[in-house]
This record gives C-alpha cells, sequence and structure tokens, in this order.
C-alpha cells in the first residue's frame, strides 16, 4: 500500500503543478492583453516635462495665432445661427501641425532645444479653447448686444439699453472670466478620479494628442493611430458630403425624417451626426439610455399633451419660442442631489484593479497638486473685486445682486461641469436664463431690471462656463499626462487673450455690419432678441409664466429627488435607475442627438458581443475618430461660410399634404 500511497501523492502533486502553472499563464496572458490595450506604456520611456516646461514660449505664441482665427469663426457662427459646436479637437490638430513645422525646421538647422510634447500640445489645446471660448460666453450673439439700443427697439423697449464700446466690454469680460476657473479647482480629483466622468470631447482630443505622439514601434498604437486615421478620414468626408445639400434652414440629412414625419416634428430623428454617434460610444450606457428616456418623456408624452391645452394653459397663437406659451414649460430643468454621482464605470459589477494607464495617469496628476486655499483665495479675491467694479459698469447690477450670484455660482458651475463630463453638453445659456428670471424679477422693471438681468446673465454664463472648459481639459490633461497645473496656467493666459481678442473681433463686425442683430441682417445674431424678450419677461416675474408651469417645476424637482433616493437604496442594482440629470437635457433641445449616443451605444455593444478584446482595444479610436472628424469639419466649413461660399443644393423632406399640393401646383 505504501508504494501506492506514494504515487497518488505523487500524481496530487503533478495535479497541484499543473494548477499553479495554470494560473501563472492566466496571470501572464491577462498581463499581455493589458500591455497591448496600454496606452502609457508606449510612453512609459519618455520622460514627461515638469510642469514649467510644458508651458513653452512657441505654445503661447501658436495659441496666439490660432485663438485669433478660431474667434472670428466662433464669433461668425455666434451671429448668424448661434450654435457653436466644441472646437477641442480643432485646437488639438492645428496646434499640432504649427508646432510640428516649427519644430522640424528647427531640427534640420539643428537649432532644436525642447522637443515637442503631447504635454506641450495639450497646452496648445487648452489655452486656445479658452481664448475662443470667451467669444461664446462673452454674449456678442446674445445677452450682450441684447442690451443694445437695436435690440431694444426691435422689441419696442427702447427705455432701457447700453450700446457696446470697446472699452467697457473687456472691462466686463476681465472682471468675470476668472471666476469660474477658480470655482472648481478644488473638486478636479473628484471628477476625474472618483466618479470617472468621460468629457467625450476632452477624451477624444487626447486620444487624438497621443496617437500624434505615438512613439515609433509599438504595434498596438500603431494600430489604433490606423483605426483612428480611417474613421476621422470617414467622419470628415460624411461632414463634406452633407454639407452640399445643406443651402438653407432643415435642409440635407441632418433633417430627414427617419422615424417619419410626424415624429420629426417632436424632434425624434436620427440626424446623421457622426460626432454623437462617437460620443454615444464613449459615455456610459446608462447615460445615453437616460438621455433617450429624458426625450421620450419630454417630447414623446409631455409637450404634445401640454401642447393641446393651448387655449387653456395659456393663449392661442403664441409661436413656439414664446415664453409665455409652450417654450415657458421647456425652461423646466430636473435638479438633482449632487451626493448621487454616476461613475463612467458603474455598468462594471465589481470595481477592478486599477490598471497600468490608470495607476500612471493617477499619480501624475495629482502630483502637481493645486492648493484648495489658493483656488478659494482667488474665488474670494477675485469676487470681490468684481463685485465692487461692476456696479461701475452696469449702475442698474446691484452690489447685492451680484454678491447673492457669487455665493450660488459655485454649485452652479459644478452642476454644469458634472452634466458636461456626462452628456458633453455645456447648459451654461440655461443657468444664464436662470439668472435672468432670478434678478429680473428681483430688479423689476422700475429699477433698470432688463439691463441688469441681462448683466447677471452675462455674469453667471461667464463663471459656469469656463467651469466645465477647464473641466474638459482636466481630463484631457489627465489622459495626456499634462499636468494640473500647466492646465490651469494655460487656461489662465486663454482667458486673459479671450477677454481683449474676442471684443475686438465683435468690434470689427460690428462696426462693418451697421444692420448687425437685425433680421433683414447677414448676421442677424437671433438670440440676441431672444435674450432682450426673456429679459423683459423676467422683469415682470413668474405670474407671466403660462399655467401650472411652476407646480410642473416642483413636480420634477421631487421626482429628481425620489429617482436618486431610490438608486441610493438599490446600492448595486442601482446602476439600472436612469440618471436625472441627463435625463433633463433632451426636455429643451429635443431627443434627436440621444438617437444618435444610443445608435452609438448599440455599435459598442454588439462589438464587445462579437470580440470584447477588439471592442476594448479600438472602440475609443473609432469614437474618437467620429468626433474628431466631425469636429475638424467644422473649421472649413466655417471658413467657406465666412468667404460667403454656400451649399448648391437644398435637400429637403416634405409631408404628403405638401406634396399634393406641390403636385397639383404642377399639374395645373
Amino acid at each position: 500500500m505504501a508504494p501506492n500511497e506514494n504515487v497518488d501523492n505523487g500524481f496530487e502533486s503533478l495535479d497541484y503543478v499543473d494548477d499553479e502553472q495554470k494560473l501563472h499563464h492566466e496571470e501572464r496572458t491577462k498581463l499581455r492583453e493589458e500591455e497591448e490595450i496600454s496606452v502609457e506604456r508606449v510612453f512609459q520611456h519618455q520622460l514627461v516635462p515638469s510642469w514649467r516646461n510644458q508651458l513653452t514660449l512657441r505654445a503661447f505664441v501658436v495659441s496666439f495665432l490660432l485663438s485669433i482665427l478660431f474667434s472670428f469663426i466662433v464669433m461668425k457662427l455666434n451671429l448668424t445661427t448661434g450654435i457653436i459646436p466644441s472646437l477641442n479637437v480643432s485646437a488639438g490638430l492645428l496646434g499640432f501641425f504649427f508646432v510640428k513645422t516649427w519644430t522640424k525646421f528647427l531640427e534640420k538647422s539643428g537649432m532644436l532645444r525642447q522637443p515637442f510634447t503631447r504635454q506641450e500640445n495639450t497646452v496648445i489645446q487648452t489655452c486656445v479653447v479658452a481664448s475662443s471660448g470667451i467669444a461664446f460666453s462673452g454674449g456678442f450673439g446674445s445677452y450682450l448686444l441684447a442690451m443694445s439700443e437695436r435690440e431694444a427697439k426691435i422689441a419696442s423697449d427702447s427705455s432701457d439699453f447700453k450700446d457696446p464700446r470697446l472699452g467697457w466690454m473687456i472691462a466686463f469680460l476681465f472682471v468675470v472670466s476668472f471666476l469660474g476657473l477658480f470655482s472648481v479647482v478644488p473638486l478636479r480629483r473628484i471628477m476625474i478620479i472618483d466618479f470617472k466622468l468621460t468629457y467625450p470631447s476632452g477624451t477624444a482630443t487626447a486620444h487624438l494628442i497621443n496617437s500624434f505622439h505615438t512613439p515609433l514601434g509599438a504595434k498596438l498604437a500603431k494600430k489604433q493611430v490606423n483605426v483612428l486615421g480611417k474613421f476621422f478620414s470617414l467622419s470628415f468626408l460624411w461632414g463634406f458630403f452633407q454639407w452640399f445639400y445643406t443651402a438653407a434652414d432643415e435642409c440635407g440629412f441632418q433633417a430627414f425624417p427617419s422615424l417619419g414625419l410626424k415624429a420629426y416634428e417632436n424632434k425624434f430623428f436620427f440626424d446623421f451626426s457622426a460626432i454623437y454617434v462617437g460620443v454615444g460610444m464613449i459615455c456610459p450606457y446608462i447615460i445615453n439610455i437616460s438621455v433617450l428616456l429624458g426625450g421620450i418623456i419630454s417630447w414623446g408624452l409631455m409637450w404634445p399633451l401640454i401642447k393641446n391645452q393651448e387655449g387653456h394653459w395659456y393663449a392661442i397663437g403664441l409661436g413656439d419660442g414664446d415664453l409665455h406659451g409652450i417654450q415657458g414649460y421647456r425652461e423646466i430643468r430636473n435638479k438633482q442631489r449632487e451626493n448621487v454621482l454616476p461613475v463612467a464605470d458603474q455598468d462594471s459589477p465589481s470595481s477592478p484593479q486599477l490598471s497600468f494607464d490608470d495607476r500612471r495617469r493617477t499619480q501624475l496628476f495629482l502630483k502637481d497638486q493645486i492648493p484648495t486655499w489658493f483656488a478659494v483665495g482667488g474665488y474670494v479675491a477675485i469676487a470681490s473685486i468684481s463685485t465692487a467694479t461692476l456696479p461701475h459698469i452696469f449702475p442698474q447690477l446691484k452690489w447685492y445682486y451680484i454678491l447673492v450670484i457669487y455665493l450660488i455660482a459655485p454649485t452652479l458651475a459644478f452642476c454644469n461641469a458634472y452634466g458636461c463630463g456626462l452628456t458633453d453638453w455645456s447648459l451654461a445659456s440655461t443657468y444664464g436664463k436662470l439668472a435672468i428670471f432670478t434678478i429680473g424679477a428681483w430688479a423689476g422693471a422700475s429699477h433698470g431690471g432688463v439691463l441688469a438681468s441681462l448683466a447677471a446673465c452675462g455674469v453667471m454664463m461667464n463663471i459656469v462656463s469656463t467651469a466645465s472648459d477647464l473641466m474638459q481639459d482636466f481630463k484631457t490633461g489627465y489622459l495626456t499626462l499634462a499636468s494640473p497645473r500647466s492646465m490651469f496656467v494655460s487656461q489662465i493666459f486663454g482667458t486673459i487673450m479671450g477677454c481683449v481678442i474676442s471684443p475686438c473681433v465683435f468690434w470689427i463686425f460690428y462696426k462693418a455690419f451697421p444692420d448687425l442683430g437685425t433680421h433683414t441682417s447677414e448676421y442677424p445674431a437671433p438670440y440676441a432678441s431672444v435674450y432682450r424678450n426673456m429679459a423683459i419677461l423676467g422683469v415682470q416675474g413668474f405670474k407671466s409664466l403660462p399655467k401650472h408651469c411652476l407646480l410642473l417645476c416642483y413636480i420634477f424637482f421631487a421626482a429628481a429627488i425620489a429617482v436618486n433616493l431610490i438608486k441610493d437604496l438599490l446600492g448595486k442594482r442601482g446602476r439600472f435607475v436612469p440618471l436625472p440629470m441627463a435625463m433633463a437635457i433632451p426636455f429643451y433641445i429635443g431627443p434627436y442627438f440621444a438617437i444618435d449616443m444610443c445608435v452609438g451605444s448599440l455599435i459598442l455593444y454588439v462589438w464587445e458581443k462579437i470580440n470584447k478584446a477588439k471592442a476594448d482595444a479600438f472602440g475609443p479610436a473609432v469614437a474618437s475618430g467620429l468626433i474628431c472628424g466631425d469636429g475638424i469639419w467644422t473649421l472649413p466649413a466655417s471658413i467657406l461660410a465666412l468667404a460667403g461660399v454656400k451649399p448648391p443644393i437644398c435637400m429637403k423632406f416634405l409631408s404628403r399634404a405638401t406634396n399634393v399640393r406641390v403636385d397639383k401646383f404642377l399639374g395645373n
């Protein structure tokens, strides 16, 4: 029996060894897979420059030149359609092109002292976006122009106006544009690392910058760059192709009634936007589902039902954009508690161990801290200066109005930065409208309430807009190993540039086109009239809103808190509960972009089911390519518009009744 026992023990021992080898083999395989999809392993042999060395003279020179170009583009869009796309990707690409050309020339002449790094590229992108962002948040096509005598006459309200002047516009921007930067700096770790918010445009820009600077010899990185390049080209060419069919409003593929004409009237359609398909591939599934659900509740159920109450709840014949009518209900905003916040990987049942990339990025992101005392002190100091200065620019805007705005602004800045991290949408203009109604109702018509509310809108918009821009740039910096300090300094320099460049660019348009802001002008600035009318409505108080509007607001406020409470109580299962903040966005702008995002989610879901390894490795590259190509097309499209080149064709889809009338006309 003894020999047999020894033999049995030998087999048991061999089994144990086999199991141990199998375990080690699985661990090695997992490590190899991690190395294959790791971005930072590709760059691990490159020295990361200090935050001071990331801030170079050539970076700021290129940023200044690009800021002028982008400010003209944003201003043109601001004064025509009022719709401004994200320019992060374009800034990153053009920054790379200019500096790479510069460094190649210096390298050939033997004068290159410092190589061009992805961190320096990120600094350029941050500076340019901060500068050109002032062209939007400065309100040159909205609240600031709404203060002018031209807009006052259009609104038949010439008693309260302030015409644009270069001096006071620059002074105004300098005292209000920096507060948003200091308001969210203490939250950078929470937003980027703890909550893992995606910031799709920032993520796509980072992937693009990383792909530009990929060291030679990295096999997977090369494949990822090739994939990104293919989908970048496809997205760019698709944007170019669509442009030919957009000669007028509501023309082209973006106005194609893919779900039927009735659904199209309620903004349910797929608009063939590559950029939002890419955003959908980056955003977590629950975000996309929440946005779509919000669109179904609002545009699928609520607005059609409320529209049936025309004549009962509000007057007959008011247009869709009239705040006394259905538009007043659309201004309702869902609120949610701030202690219930999703993270990007919440679809996973458990939080996995940090990858090499996450460890490396987190280590460097937390290395160069921006002290909290510095952020708080900076906010208080600038707020004090602003509170003392603004009443001299706008006597109607009392110091206590400004103080109240600055007390609540950090909370709203956080909400906007958080919402932008979820869906890539900045709701700065919505928070500005909140200031219009609040301050307008407080000041009243007899105390210059119209101008006070428009100025308050500007203060609020600048704070929340710069806050979300900074956090978006922090995300890009996190993914490219750029220091938070260099990001913050770059944002400061960019904001300084924007406070001077944007008013000067606007002044060129304002002086060159005497009819700017009127309906017959080449630059009608449609939102200026909207903001003026909202300010007039605001001074009349909440009683001017349509029937049951405030009641619905209270109901949705309570519902949002209840949903988040349920999400808390369900624990891990709470990841399947929709997010009220994401649901709120389509209430105002419609669900069409949510359909695009869900298409992106569906593509990624099917891809993961077919080949999860490839989806994990190449999914971000595909999504970034789609976002970048569509984003870059904005630049030549804007230049063509500036040059007066219009698309040759208007492809429009008519209703059946309209087609019958056309057939009868042609038959006769």
